[in-house]
């Protein structure tokens, strides 16, 4: 096989490995949780699946995920992709990507 028929083949045959790739989003959802007794409030930034990447799907997630640290979520606000993680940094603090 000549050099350009080979890089051709190459070419074609690394974007179909691409191509095959499956498409890898982030998601992230804003939430509101509470510890009972004494009150404590937290908002919060968590990846989330991209199975889950809505309000229900986030809600089900996390919901799980704060209950074992002993929080109760309380609402998830929205949920975004990885452009709006930096205007969210400063509000979440502490709890920015922890859960």
């Amino acid at each position: 096989m000549s050099r350009p028929k080979t890089r051709v083949l190459l070419s074609f045959v690394a974007a179909l490995l691409f191509t095959a790739m499956p498409a890898s989003a982030e998601c992230y959802a804003d939430y509101k949780a509470k510890q009972d007794d004494p009150l404590r409030l937290h908002y919060g930034v968590a990846q989330v699946s991209d199975a889950n990447c809505s309000k229900k799907g986030a809600k089900a997630e996390l919901g799980d995920r704060l209950a074992a640290a002993g929080w109760t979520l309380l609402n998830v606000v929205s949920t975004f992709g990885p452009e709006g993680l930096a205007e969210r940094q400063a509000s979440a603090g502490e709890y920015f990507l922890r859960f």
